[in-house]
C-alpha cells in the first residue's frame, strides 16, 4: 500500500520561486574586474552606507554581480530560513570564498518575500597554468548558502478555508483514482 503523499499532491499547495540581484564580495581576485555593472552596483551599495566614492576608482576583482534564486515552500512562516542559490552574471571566474551581501528576494508580483545573505559554499574550482592551459571541475561560478535567506512575508493560501480537498495524482490512472476515492482511510 502506497501512502497518498507518495503518489499525489494537493491542489493549491506549491512552492513559489524567488529571484534577486546582489553582490558577492571577498573573492580572491576571481571577481568581475572592471565590469561596469559590478562597479556601479558597488558604488550604489557604498553610497547607501553613507560613503561617497567615484565608480572610476573601484575595481571589482574581489566582487561579483550575481543573481540569487530560491524556492519559497508552501506554509512557510515569517522568520524561517530557506536555502538560496547564487550564480554569477558577469565575468567572475569563481565565487569560492565569497560572501553574499544583503539581497532582497522577490516573487513574480515584485514584492519582497525573503532577504538573503551569507557565506557561499562552492563545489567547483578552476585552475590556470602559466602556459595558458586551464581546467575547470564542476561549476565554480554557482554557489549555495544553506539557510541563507530569512522569510519576511508569507504567501497567502486558501487551503485552510477550503471546504474540500482536491488530490492530484502524480501519474494519471483511473484505477488508482478509484481506489483512492473508495478507500477513505488512505486519505486521512
Amino acid at each position: 500500500a502506497d501512502r497518498l503523499k507518495d503518489i499525489a499532491s494537493i491542489a493549491g499547495v506549491r512552492s513559489n520561486p524567488l529571484i534577486g540581484y546582489g553582490l558577492v564580495v571577498g573573492l580572491s581576485g576571481t571577481g568581475d574586474g572592471s565590469s561596469s555593472l559590478t562597479t556601479q552596483s558597488l558604488q550604489s551599495m557604498i553610497a547607501r552606507l553613507g560613503l561617497s566614492v567615484d565608480a572610476n576608482g573601484l575595481n571589482a576583482k574581489n566582487a561579483a554581480a550575481v543573481v540569487v534564486t530560491a524556492d519559497l515552500p508552501a506554509f512557510i512562516k515569517e522568520g524561517q530560513a530557506i536555502d538560496i542559490t547564487v550564480s554569477t552574471v558577469g565575468a567572475a571566474k569563481s565565487l569560492k570564498g565569497g560572501t553574499l551581501l544583503m539581497t532582497p528576494l522577490m516573487g513574480v508580483d515584485g514584492e519582497v518575500y525573503a532577504i538573503g545573505q551569507g557565506n557561499l559554499v562552492v563545489g567547483g574550482m578552476g585552475v590556470e597554468g602559466a602556459d595558458g592551459s586551464s581546467i575547470t571541475i564542476n561549476v565554480p561560478t554557482v554557489g549555495r548558502v544553506p539557510r541563507g535567506a530569512t522569510v519576511e512575508r508569507t504567501v497567502e493560501s486558501p487551503f485552510a478555508d477550503m471546504g474540500e480537498m482536491i488530490v492530484n495524482l502524480n501519474r494519471n490512472d483511473f484505477a488508482t483514482a478509484a481506489n483512492t476515492a473508495k478507500d477513505r482511510k488512505s486519505v486521512v
